[in-house]
C-alpha cells in the first residue's frame, strides 16, 4: 500500500493530526493504522460480567479510536502547565494558544461548554493556603469535563468525521516495524492481532508514531534499534486513591480537581495528584503482556458516592538503568500476583498499622469500593519502599489540604501505574533524527493526558497540510 500520510494509533495525537489536515483542506491520502476497534465497536464486557475477562486480543478500555484517555474520565485541561512538557519544546504562550485553538474544535463536534474551577476566588485562595502550609503547589487548571460516556459521543463524531473526508482506518491491525532507508522512514509493517501471520507493508512520504501510553515500550524498542535520538523518560508509580464525597466536597465544587505538587522527605521525589474524579469509578485496564493496572472514570451523569483520584510518584533514573518502563511493570506484576491476577485494595489505616485489609472490614466501612472485585489485601507487599514512603508522606500533607484525606477508612488501590516512553529528541516543528519520521503524543515522552496530546497532533497536522 502506498499514501501520502500514515499515522500509526487512533488517539487524540494521531486524530488531531489528520482532523488539522483536513481542516486544512490537504489532498494527502492519509491512513490510520489502529490495533483497537472502531469506537462504536469498542465494549467493555464487564458491564455484564461485573469481573474483568481480560479481552483478547486488546483491552477495549485502553486500545481502539480515541484511546484509553477518552474511556476514562474524559478530561480537558486548559492550561500549559498541565500535561507533560511539550511548552518547553514550542514555548508556553504558543502551547496555551494552541489549547485554546484545539478547545473550541472539541466544542464544535459537541464538548461541554461548562469549564470547570474558574470561580470562587476566595475559596481557591484558601484551599492554596492551606497547600502552601503544607508544602505543597496547588496549580489551578480550568476543566472541561468531557465526562466517559460523552467523551465516546465526541469522538465517534470526530471518526465519522475522518471517514467521510477520505481518511482510510486499518483497526485490528497494530505496527511491527518500521521501514528504514540509510536515515530515512519510509513507511510502516503491520500485522494482524489476530493472525500475526497476516503482515502488510504500507509505504508512505510522512510516518507519525502516536501509539499513546499503551504504546510507549513499543517506541522504546523502536527507538534502541533505529536509533532514533531519545533520552530517558520518566514512570510513575502510585496508587489510586478513593474517598466519601463529603471529604472532597469542597475541592469538588470549588477546583472539580485538585491538582497538588510536593516533594516529600526524606527522597524528595516529585509526587503529585492526577485524574480525580468526582462522583465517579475506580476501574481496572489490562496491558497486552496481562498486566492489569487500575485507573478511573467519571462520568457525566451516572454518578457514585465516592471521588477517586491518583497519586503518583515520579522516578528518573540514571545510568546504567535504562529501562523505566520495564522497572513499573515488574512492580505491578508483583501487585497483580499477590492478588491473583486483580487489582488490589487496601485501607490506608491498616497500612499505617502494618497489616493487611480483609474483605470483611471493606464491608463494614464508610467508603464502599466502586470497583467490586478488587481484591482485599497488602499492597505495601510490593509496593517499592521509596515509592510507598512518599505516597504515604504525601497524603498526610493532603490531609491538611483536605481534612480527613488521610483518614483510617480511606482506600489505596495498586498498581497505578503511567508509562512514559524515553522522550524522543526533536526539536519545535516536530522534527526528529530519522527523515519523514515524526512520535507524538504520550508514547513520545512530550505530552500526558488529551488536550497536549491533542495539540500536539494539531501542530504535527499544519505542518502536513
Amino acid at each position: 500500500m502506498k499514501c501520502d500520510v500514515v499515522i500509526v494509533g487512533a488517539g487524540p495525537a494521531g486524530i488531531f493530526t489528520a482532523l488539522e489536515m483536513i481542516r486544512n483542506d490537504s489532498k494527502k491520502k492519509i491512513v490510520m493504522v489502529e490495533k483497537g476497534r472502531a469506537i462504536e465497536d469498542r465494549r467493555c464486557p464487564k458491564n455484564v460480567t461485573k469481573k474483568c475477562v481480560n479481552c483478547k486480543p486488546s483491552c477495549h478500555i485502553t486500545t481502539g479510536f480515541s484511546g484509553a484517555g477518552a474511556f476514562s474520565d474524559g478530561k480537558l485541561s486548559l492550561s500549559y502547565e498541565v500535561g507533560g512538557e511539550l511548552p518547553e519544546l514550542i514555548g508556553a504562550d504558543y502551547a496555551q494558544e494552541l489549547i485554546d485553538y484545539t478547545d473550541k474544535i472539541y466544542l464544535e463536534f459537541g464538548a461541554d461548554t461548562k469549564v470547570e474551577g474558574i470561580s470562587n476566588d476566595d475559596k481557591v485562595k484558601e484551599i492554596r493556603k492551606r497547600a502552601i502550609q503544607a508544602g505543597l503547589k496547588l496549580v489551578d487548571c480550568p476543566i472541561r469535563h468531557l465526562g466517559t460516556e460523552k467523551a465516546q459521543e465526541i469522538y465517534m463524531a470526530i471518526e465519522h468525521y475522518l471517514i467521510d473526508h477520505g481518511v482510510e482506518m486499518i483497526f485490528g491491525y497494530q505496527c511491527h516495524d518500521i521501514i528504514l532507508e540509510e536515515d530515512a522512514c519510509k513507511g510502516i509493517i503491520i500485522e494482524c492481532c489476530s493472525d500475526t501471520r497476516k503482515t502488510e507493508e504500507i509505504f508512505a512520504d510522512d510516518i507519525v508514531i502516536a501509539t499513546g501510553r499503551r504504546g510507549a515500550d513499543w517506541l522504546e524498542r523502536m527507538c534502541a534499534k533505529h536509533n532514533i535520538a531519545h533520552r530517558p523518560g520518566t514512570v510513575d508509580i502510585g496508587v489510586r486513591v478513593e474517598v466519601r464525597n463529603e471529604i472532597m466536597e469542597e475541592v469538588n465544587n470549588v477546583l472539580y480537581e485538585s491538582k497538588l505538587i510536593g516533594y516529600p522527605s526524606p527522597f524528595k521525589n516529585k509526587v503529585r495528584t492526577f485524574c480525580q474524579n468526582p462522583g465517579g469509578f475506580v476501574s481496572q485496564e489490562n496491558y497486552d503482556n496481562d498486566l492489569a493496572v487500575v485507573n478511573g472514570h467519571s462520568y457525566k451523569d451516572l454518578k457514585s458516592n465516592n471521588t477517586n483520584l491518583a497519586i503518583l510518584c515520579s522516578h528518573n533514573f540514571t545510568e546504567p538503568f535504562n529501562q523505566p518502563i520495564e522497572y513499573a511493570q515488574k512492580v505491578g506484576e508483583l501487585t497483580n500476583m499477590l492478588g491473583a491476577g486483580s487489582i488490589m485494595v487496601q485501607r490506608y489505616g491498616d497500612i499505617l498499622d502494618g497489616k493487611r485489609t480483609w474483605q470483611k472490614e471493606l464491608s463494614q466501612s464508610n467508603v464502599k469500593p466502586t470497583l467490586v472485585d478488587a481484591i482485599a489485601g497488602d499492597i505495601t507487599s510490593a509496593m517499592p519502599y521509596r515509592a510507598m514512603t512518599n505516597i504515604i508522606n504525601f497524603i498526610q500533607a493532603v490531609d491538611h489540604v483536605v481534612p480527613g484525606f488521610a483518614g483510617i477508612e480511606t482506600l489505596l488501590y495498586s498498581p497505578e501505574l503511567k508509562f512514559y516512553s524515553n522522550r524522543v529528541k526533536m526539536d519545535e516543528k516536530l522534527t526528529t533524527n530519522i527523515e519523514n519520521l515524526f512520535c507524538l503524543g504520550d508514547s513520545s515522552g512530550w505530552t500526558r493526558g488529551l488536550m497536549m496530546a491533542s495539540v500536539m497532533g494539531v501542530i504535527m497536522g499544519k505542518r502536513l497540510a
